[in-house]
């Protein structure tokens, strides 16, 4: 921004200064460049005698699904069952407004071959494709809820739905390949009732910035 300056101190602290004082409830940007795939960047805040303003931490982007074991589930719409398997995964995924394609291949082969099936032996050992079971996938923007401030969510994170909407339908074809059959869904930005046994109960939380 006009009128920050910006020094990095030998133990790798980035510091920006400005001699003008922010106003009350003025925004500042600042573009920090990292030859590191997954950064984490922790920042805080100070006002002219060093007293702490905030505090927070930045993180990358990142598509993000809850997956659930069921023995059965459904998505209804209106009092209309649009979607319904029997053994398989209930998967509620969300988009960022950073995700790419890359994301969306890299979660939908991971989901298909997590072994999370039993085996002959009542061992977690088989994945959704060598159970040969079925998958739901629903869109889900409330899983990329910020809850630092306040009790009502910000969903700022989450993608609109000019960037969602492709990289969901690529999802679901991406997910379909893998498992060579059709994939059930949901309907993106629909009021959907969902009816889950989950099976066990396993459910597990997986996003693509566990990718490397």
């Amino acid at each position: 921004e006009k009128g920050w300056i910006g020094e990095k101190t030998p133990q790798g602290v980035i510091i920006f200064t400005s001699s003008e004082s922010i106003k009350q409830k003025e925004s500042v940007k600042f573009g920090i460049k990292t030859d590191k795939s997954n950064p984490v960047i922790n920042w805080k805040g100070l006002d002219q005698t060093s007293a702490i303003i905030d505090t927070g931490v930045i993180t990358t982007t990142t598509m993000k699904a809850v997956i659930q074991r069921v023995t059965k589930a459904s998505v209804t719409i209106d009092g209309t069952i649009v979607a319904s398997i029997k053994k398989g995964m209930l998967i509620l995924l969300g988009v960022e407004a950073l995700d790419t394609e890359q994301d969306s291949h890299w979660l939908s082969k991971k989901i298909a071959n997590l072994r999370i099936f039993d085996d002959l032996n009542g061992v977690m050992n088989c994945s959704l494709i060598e159970d040969q079971a079925d998958a739901i996938v629903v869109s889900q923007f409330t899983l990329h809820a910020s809850t630092k401030k306040g009790n009502r969510p910000s969903y700022i994170k989450a993608a609109k739905a000019s960037i969602a909407i492709p990289l969901y339908e690529n999802f679901i074809s991406q997910l379909e390949q893998e498992l060579g059959k059709k994939v059930q869904t949901g309907k993106f930005g629909a009021s959907m009732a969902l009816e889950i046994h989950n099976n066990g109960p396993v459910t597990i939380i997986i996003d693509s910035k566990n990718k490397i």
